[in-house]
């Protein structure tokens, strides 16, 4: 009898153990989007993600930027499904990047600011790497240079995009969004005039 009993205590401790370990949570396959945003590394990364399968199966209709300002993380979006995730750089305490859902206003593969960049005296020489047109004086003979901004795409009237730049991992903007130049072309060839951009 005891022996029976001690068959039965086996068994059924075999099933319990059988049914935790399908119950528990399994790894994300390798490679996937959820198993990319488990690393150590992450949200700091300078690493991107893309699903090349969905990327080429877009459509405009569906095709959005989500933006997480505490992550520093931009996300290309076909509906809910994340088809890019990228590292981005928002605007820092003094020029916060505005909250809010944008549309995109404008697209430029070549456009520079207007309002920042750097000023150069009458010999050529750099007197200001981070000039500010309206406050900064540009002395007499000298020049203003806009700072680059290639693969524009605008989202306010009054200066705000998204655009290749450079990307350190901590807000450091004046609240424009850079990206990477090895992941703006792509998004830009998605994003239509019109397309949603929400910026949480």
């Amino acid at each position: 009898m005891k022996f029976l009993f001690r068959r039965l205590f086996l068994l059924l401790g075999a099933l319990l153990c059988h049914a935790l370990n399908s119950c528990a949570p399994k790894a994300p396959p390798e490679g996937s989007h959820a198993h990319f945003a488990l690393r150590e590394d992450y949200p700091k990364t300078s690493d991107y993600w893309k699903d090349k399968e969905l990327y080429g199966q877009m459509t405009p209709d569906a095709t959005r930027i989500k933006i997480d300002t505490s992550l520093q993380r931009g996300f290309l979006l076909h509906g809910e499904q994340v088809v890019i995730d990228y590292p981005i750089c928002s605007g820092r305490k003094t020029h916060p990047t505005p909250k809010g859902v944008y549309k995109v206003l404008e697209k430029k593969v070549e456009k520079s600011s207007n309002r920042y960049g750097r000023i150069y005296d009458a010999e050529g020489k750099l007197v200001n790497g981070d000039a500010d047109i309206r406050i900064d004086e540009v002395p007499e003979g000298g020049k203003f240079v806009g700072a680059p901004m290639p693969y524009w795409m605008r989202l306010t009237n009054d200066g705000i995009g998204h655009h290749v730049g450079p990307v350190k991992r901590y807000p450091a903007s004046h609240g424009c969004i850079r990206g990477p130049q090895k992941v703006i072309p792509y998004i830009f060839k998605r994003v239509q005039m019109g397309s949603e951009i929400m910026v949480d």
